[in-house]
């Protein structure tokens, strides 16, 4: 399959809790601009006109690689960071990224106990939110979890209780739902982060267990299959897709560690479970030139295999790389993550490249040759030229939130989405 096939296949979205016992009727009510966003304008203080913008609809992306296929960006930010266009603080808690399809903007935060699903007009206006289940509401790590995924009209959300929901992306209504209990999964201790995968007619997510990972038709919600050969708690990885020859495959990290199954039956094709922790196994692999890439917490370290059609061949492992969870790039051969600091890699060999604090730990995705980087305290955001060479910082800013800030920086039609808390920021990074 060509990597434009993969376009195709998209992405992930998180789900929500069994609070569906709201009526259509009163579901749509809620839909009503009740709590229009707070809009600050860039710097006239008037709403700017936008042009549709491209879409990312899904966690990391249409290709689910981390990569923006966005071209004419800036690339040194001026004092003070780039233009803010607007800003919103009704997202509610949340550490979910942005989703945008169709001239809409996606994102889900708890409010009152409440997974809520926000729709936003490329304006910032509030266009309609949806209850998505029961919110993530404990001591510490209070919020919504998984990202939203939208293909094909319809938007895809996996709560912190293991409730997928399929809504229409349109309206917000409300088209079917099912919970992981139906499949035998229980949730780890922070409950389900996933963000679901779209791969051709299904959409995939990991409920655990003896059928860790299942695969239920987008349209209807009805099982098509589930994976087998290999038991597992779902812990907090999302699925992503990659291609051999004619043959496409799914692999995910797990409490067993990472897995890879055929995209077509869900029958394991092969684990390794080096990077495996008791903890939380979070990160989301990466493929590029015949090698897939994870990495994982906890001081475990990473690991690059070379798969084939029935098995998997180490090509390096260490600890050059210990990612919690703000997840890595591929980019020309070479891995730009976080390990407590932002490091690259030598894809092929693990050599370190360099490393550097820039924010400290955090979240990073890549645009126009560059890394856009966003610290998980403090709101401290960075543009990092990539390469492997000398890192150079051209540019940094910071927004406000408070608490930890676990969402991933989103760059697509010329803007960059930053979540911080209950807040979601908008910047104008086009090239003038």
């Amino acid at each position: 399959m060509k990597r434009d096939d993969f376009r195709r296949l998209k992405c992930e979205s998180p789900v929500v809790s069994a609070s569906a016992s709201k009526s259509l009727k009163e579901a749509n009510v809620v839909q009503v601009l009740i709590g229009v966003a707070t809009i600050l304008a860039a710097a006239n203080g008037a709403s700017i006109a936008v042009e549709p913008a491209a879409d990312w609809p899904c966690f990391h992306g249409p290709n689910r690689d981390n990569k923006s296929p966005d071209q004419g960006l800036l690339k040194e930010w001026p004092a003070g960071g780039p233009k803010l266009v607007w800003k919103t603080e009704i997202v509610g808690k949340g550490f979910s990224s942005a989703t945008i399809a169709d001239s809409t903007v996606y994102i889900t935060g708890d409010v009152a106990n409440v997974c809520t699903l926000f729709a936003f007009d490329m304006n910032g206006t509030l266009k309609w939110k949806m209850d998505a289940g029961q919110g993530w509401e404990q001591k510490n790590y209070t919020g919504s979890r998984g990202s939203a995924t939208v293909d094909g009209g319809l938007v895809y959300v996996l709560n912190a209780h293991g409730v997928l929901t399929c809504f229409d992306a349109k309206t917000g209504q409300r088209k079917w739902s099912h919970t992981a209990k139906e499949f035998g999964g229980s949730a780890g201790g922070w409950g389900y982060a996933e963000s679901p995968l779209i791969y051709k007619t299904a959409v995939v997510f990991k409920p655990g267990g003896s059928g860790c990972i299942v695969a239920l038709n987008k349209q209807t919600g009805a099982l098509m299959w589930k994976s087998s050969g290999f038991s597992a708690g779902p812990e907090y990885s999302s699925c992503m897709t990659f291609s051999l020859g004619n043959q496409d495959f799914i692999a995910t990290g797990t409490r067993g560690g990472i897995v890879c199954v055929n995209a077509t039956t869900g029958a394991k094709v092969w684990m390794n479970d080096f990077c495996a922790n008791n903890t939380a196994n979070c990160p989301t692999p990466a493929f590029s030139d015949g090698h897939l890439f994870w990495s994982n917490g906890y001081g475990k370290g990473c690991i690059c295999l070379k798969p084939g059609p029935a098995g998997a061949t180490v090509v390096w492992q260490g600890q050059q790389m210990v990612c919690h969870h703000g997840g890595y790039v591929i980019h020309e051969g070479h891995i730009y993550g976080d390990s407590a600091k932002t490091v690259c890699l030598d894809l092929k060999t693990g050599q370190e490249k360099w490393s550097e604090r820039f924010v400290g730990k955090g979240s990073l995705t890549y645009a126009d040759g560059m890394l856009y980087l966003f610290g998980e305290s403090g709101g401290k955001a960075a543009l990092v030229a990539c390469t492997p060479e000398k890192p150079q910082l051209k540019g940094e800013f910071s927004v406000a939130g408070t608490g930890a800030s676990w969402a991933h920086p989103v760059v697509i039609g010329g803007r960059l989405y930053l979540r911080y808390d209950t807040n979601l920021y908008c910047y104008d990074v086009k090239a003038k």
